[in-house]
């Protein structure tokens, strides 16, 4: 390119030169028109050379982020690539965005000017350049050998009382305890599925109907302890306080320490709901909650709801949240130790799809069900009384260790 400017600028001496007049007066006029034409040109050339590089750059940054189990690990990965890549001056916080598709893809764009040497004298100081890449990663679920993972290691990790009827074609239960006794079943439960795997080999089990224990097994902890990435929590309230009406719809928001009076039917709209504070549904209530994710920012948060409830919930399909029903805060320390309890009253009738990450709660568990309810249930502990529940394994959650990548390709 040096070598094409310095053979311009000796051609245009030589016209200079070799003629007179008032032909030599135009064309010396005439000069700094042809010079910006012609480096124009090279200004041109050099921002296409510049987007085929950064291309080349972003279309790499797409393939490693896509891997990452979040949006937000997805972006710093990006950001990481490119750091090296990008002049020094670059605010890449705005000159690079990241998306999530609703197939899984990842798309990234990223827009930069790249400064003229010749262009300026026509007061254009920089050609923007934009170059966008789509990366997709390909996924096989990995074998779900559980469906509730009982993470605590304390005595009596697992309490199971008389009237409990559990029942799963494809996936058990696993106790992480080692402790004495790691479990305790009382007589008139049923669990029967494919595998009841505790980590410890001391129990107390009197009487009632547990197929396939595996005392001693080896377990594989908790399948979504990073992945889920947590969301700031605005400190303005969706709602809060208490709701009188018999039909209560809710936007995605932040609900802070609500209550609902009477026994009303109660709609989350789709999208992610923080419930801050603890939220009372009473007996008799209807709760439908489609394509919903509800997150709890700490242990004192939750949704307390009394007996007599018809609770249909359904994880997002698509998104940040794709496949989370409901998780909670687990990266601050002091609220990690701060297990609390966490109830499950679904007397009438409940319908559950998706992971359920609880990994600081003492769940008791008080539900019928009158169909599979499709989920991933991590918890601390859990009380298993009076109930009539089907499950079956959970798969369709993009976070986590729910799924192994097979391979990644782009997609444009």
């Amino acid at each position: 390119m040096r070598r094409l400017i310095d053979n311009i600028a000796l051609r245009l001496y030589h016209i200079l030169r070799d003629t007179g007049g008032n032909f030599a007066i135009a064309t010396a006029l005439a000069m700094p028109l042809l010079v910006t034409t012609a480096g124009g040109a090279i200004d041109f050339a050099q921002a296409s050379f510049e987007r085929g590089r950064l291309q080349g750059a972003l279309d790499a940054a797409l393939l490693s982020a896509v891997a990452k189990p979040d949006i937000a690990s997805q972006r710093r990965e990006a950001l990481r690539f490119l750091t090296d890549t990008v002049p020094e001056d670059t605010d890449l916080d705005t000159a690079l965005i990241v998306a999530g598709n609703a197939d899984g893809s990842l798309t990234g764009t990223y827009a930069q000017g790249v400064p003229t040497n010749f262009l300026g004298l026509l007061g254009i100081h920089t050609i923007d350049v934009k170059v966008q890449s789509t990366a997709i990663a390909n996924r096989n679920p990995k074998p779900s050998g559980a469906c509730i993972y009982v993470l605590g290691n304390t005595t009596q990790a697992v309490l199971i009382n008389s009237g409990a009827n559990v029942h799963s074609e494809k996936c058990g239960v696993e106790v992480s305890s080692t402790q004495n006794p790691a479990f305790i079943m009382n007589s008139g439960a049923t669990i029967d599925t494919p595998s009841f795997c505790v980590a410890g080999t001391q129990y107390i089990k009197n009487g009632g109907t547990l197929s396939n224990l595996k005392p001693g097994c080896k377990v594989s902890g908790d399948p979504y302890a990073v992945g889920i990435a947590e969301p700031t929590v605005s400190s303005t309230c969706t709602t809060s306080g208490t709701k009188d009406g018999a039909v209560q719809d809710m936007a995605p928001g932040v609900h802070c320490a609500t209550t609902f009076n009477g026994s009303p039917k109660i709609t989350f709209k789709p999208g992610l709901h923080i419930i801050k504070g603890r939220m009372i549904i009473n007996s008799g209530s209807t709760v439908v909650a489609e394509g919903v994710t509800f997150y709890f920012p700490d242990t004192d948060s939750e949704i307390r709801a009394n007996g007599a409830l018809s609770f249909t919930a359904s994880a997002p399909t698509s998104g940040t949240y794709k496949g989370i029903l409901m998780f909670e805060k687990t990266s601050d320390v002091a609220n990690n130790g701060r297990k609390q309890q966490y109830i499950f009253n679904g007397s009438n009738g409940e319908t559950l799809k998706g992971v359920i990450h609880l990994p600081n709660r003492d769940v008791v568990y008080n539900s019928t069900t009158n169909q599979s309810n499709l989920i991933t249930l991590v918890v601390n502990t859990m009380i298993m009384n009076s109930a009539n529940w089907q499950i079956e394994p959970y798969t369709g959650a993009d976070s986590g260790t729910g799924s192994e990548i097979t391979s990644v390709r782009l997609v444009n």
